[in-house]
Formats: C-alpha cells, sequence, structure tokens
C-alpha cells in the first residue's frame, strides 16, 4: 500500500513499480472519488492498463464490504480527504491541476454541493475529462431515486429476457449492470473524451448511467424482436435455452456441460459425439421438435458424469464444455496457460488477469492497495 503526498508533485511512472509488458496508459493520472461496483471496476481496468489511479478515501471511514472487494482497488495509491472540510476540497482541486482524469459514482448534484462538480474543476484544469457514473443518470425522472443492479436491468428490459420458460426472470449477479452495463462503458466513455482531447486541447464531462449501458447491450436483442426472430417470450427463444442445442444439460455426477451447437456442422458433430445419427433425431429447425429433441440429448448426457463427457467431447466440433465453478476454472489448463486468472495474496481466492493484451502477455497488475489505516468492514454486496 502506499499513501500519496498531499503536494500535487511530479507523475511516476506506473512501470517502474509494475514491470510489465502492456501498458499503453503509462503516464495518465486519474482521480477516483471511492465508490462501489462499477467506479472501481472502470479504475482497475485503467490500472492494469498502466494508468497511475489516485483513489480519494473519506478519513476514517470503513471501506465498504470485506476485503474480498480489494480485487477491484488494485493498482492504486490512495489518500485520505473530508470532502465535506474546505482544506479536503482545497487539496483536491490542487489535485485536479495535475490529472488527466476525475471519476466518481455520487448521485447527481453531489459533487456540486461539496465545492467539485465539473463546473469548478473543469475551471481550474480545461483538459480535464470527467467521468460520472450513476445507476439512472444525471438527468431524467429517476435520477435521483435509489437503486441496485437489479433495478437497473429490471426497467432496462434485460432482466425480463433471463431466465427458463415458465419461470421467473434469473438474476446474473451483478455483472451486467454494474460492471457490463456501467463500468465497461465508463471506461470506454473516458477513453473516447481523452482521445477527443487530442485535438481539442480540451477535456469533458462523460456521464455514464448503467441503464443507459445496459440499453446498448440489449441492441442485438431489440433488432432480432424487431425482425421477428424472438417470439417464443423468456426461455423460448435459441439464445436463452429455449433450443435444446444451445442449452445446459445435468450429468450422471449432477454436475452440468454446456452445449453450443449453433451451426450445422458443430451440432452434426454433437451427435456424433454423443452417438446419435442425423436421420433418427428430431428435425431441430422446427421448434415444435425442441422437446422431443432435448429429452433424447438430455438423456445421453444422463448416462456419463460431466468430466467424461468434456473428454469425451474434447478433441471434436460439438462445442460441449463443462460448467465449471470459479475454482476449477482458475485451474484449467487453457486459463493456466495464458493466466488468466490468479491467486489472491495467500492463495485462498481467485483473481482476474489483466485484460486486453497488448503485443506481448501482459504483466500480473499491481498488487491490491488500502489507505493506510482505513478500517474494512466485512458485508454482503
Amino acid at each position: 500500500m502506499e499513501t500519496i503526498s498531499l503536494d500535487a508533485g511530479p507523475r511516476t511512472d506506473p512501470a517502474e513499480a509494475a514491470p510489465s509488458y502492456g501498458t499503453p496508459l503509462r503516464g495518465l493520472r486519474v482521480l477516483e472519488l471511492a465508490a462501489i461496483g462499477p467506479v472501481p471496476y472502470a479504475c482497475m481496468l485503467l490500472a492494469d492498463l498502466g494508468a497511475e489511479v489516485i483513489r480519494v478515501d473519506r478519513p476514517g471511514a470503513p471501506r465498504a464490504f470485506g476485503d474480498w472487494h480489494r480485487v477491484l482497488d488494485r493498482g492504486r495509491r490512495s489518500t485520505a480527504l473530508d470532502l465535506k472540510d474546505p482544506a479536503g476540497v482545497r487539496t483536491l482541486l490542487a489535485l485536479v491541476e495535475e490529472a488527466d482524469v476525475l471519476i466518481e459514482g455520487y448521485r447527481p448534484g453531489v459533487t456540486e454541493r461539496l465545492g467539485i462538480g465539473p463546473a469548478v474543476c473543469l475551471a481550474r484544469n480545461p483538459r480535464l475529462v470527467y467521468g460520472r457514473m450513476t445507476g439512472w443518470g444525471q438527468d431524467g425522472p429517476l435520477a435521483h431515486a435509489p437503486g441496485h443492479d437489479i433495478n437497473y436491468i429490471a426497467l432496462s428490459g434485460a432482466l425480463d429476457a433471463l431466465g427458463r420458460a415458465e419461470g421467473p426472470p434469473a438474476v446474473p449477479l451483478n455483472l451486467l449492470g454494474d460492471f457490463a452495463g456501467g463500468g465497461l462503458p465508463l471506461a470506454f466513455g473516458v477513453l473516447a473524451a481523452l482521445y477527443e482531447r487530442r485535438s481539442t486541447g480540451r477535456g469533458q464531462v462523460v456521464d455514464t448511467a448503467i441503464t443507459d449501458g445496459t440499453a446498448s447491450l440489449l441492441g442485438m436483442l431489440g433488432a432480432m424482436a424487431g425482425a421477428g426472430q424472438w417470439e417464443g417470450g423468456r426461455g423460448g427463444n435459441v439464445l436463452d435455452s429455449g433450443a435444446p442445442y444451445y442449452d445446459v444439460y445435468p450429468c450422471a455426477d449432477g454436475r452440468y456441460v454446456a452445449v453450443g451447437a449453433l451451426e450445422e456442422r458443430f451440432y452434426r458433430a454433437l451427435l456424433d459425439g454423443l452417438g446419435l445419427a442425423a436421420d433418427e433425431v428430431p428435425d431441430r429447425e422446427d421448434p415444435a421438435n425442441w422437446p422431443a429433441l432435448r429429452a433424447l440429448l438430455g438423456s445421453r448426457f444422463a448416462a456419463r458424469s460431466r468430466d467424461e463427457w468434456a473428454a469425451a467431447l474434447a478433441d471434436t466440433e460439438a462445442c460441449v464444455t463443462p460448467v465449471l465453478t470459479l475454482a476449477e476454472a482458475a485451474d484449467h489448463p487453457h486459463h493456466r496457460a495464458r493466466g488468466t486468472y490468479r491467486r489472491t495474496a495467500g492463495g485462498t481466492g481467485v483473481e482476474p488477469g489483466v485484460v486486453p493484451r497488448f503485443g506481448a502477455p501482459g504483466g500480473d497488475g499491481r498488487p491490491v492497495s488500502r489507505p493506510e489505516g482505513s478500517p474494512t468492514t466485512s458485508g454482503r454486496p
């Protein structure tokens, strides 16, 4: 852990602290007003690629959740500032003058009331990119309403599409809203604004909302529905477990395999691997045959264990993979070879490697940091 000086001093070279390949953001300085979920995730992505991220915490305030949340904080330098104190605000604005990016995840209007809103910060540093992360956006009828991932994806239309036929919507952890719909567009928007700054010389505000990002993820689904290719309701379409050749099946040991045999050549490889002739299975092009085809495929998969099927179909084009736990995934030979996962300190947990990769394989990233003297609290996400 490293605590920064409150003086806005010269930039450091992140590569000196973490020698690695693939640090295209080296030399970029980012101020992160500490938050949870999409903000630290976006900043983790920037830090992993070489940006110097300085996290600003509240002095004496417990960090949200427990040590398991620290993976999102890796690669940071940190300091604690009381932004309700004029002295803390002055210090932050001094740091703003030397920063390229500021990222905050407060409700709309909070940073303005603190005296660190976009107008004030851009007046101090016209080249600053000011990234804002909210659930609902900076305006609109729900802008000031509370919410969490499940609420945002529900109102965006995504949650209704997830799950089995005749069942309730399936909650996809907080992967879809917080991280895919929030953190990724935030990082992308910040980098787009930095690119534009190269020609204009000026920064700007990036308004990122989880609802907007989730709606963007639904683009293909909306187009399919408009073209009449998504008419089966939840769990009744090709990509949502409706089609028996794109689903998961229980095996003899109670574990599962995932089947993604969409194209004809892969489907024929699946049938061959299961010992089925094409002329003895129902025509998959007619959805009316899907229940019978599902029962036939299910009976075959139920005859052997997950790992037996994984081994039997491993060298085929059947597009069948075992459904692994996170711990199993981290130990899979493919992920070990690429460094997709790595063990956390002490070897008790798993965290992702650096993405994406540039040229040579990326390094291991920088260690998780914690503000000096800031306690942590355990809790549920």
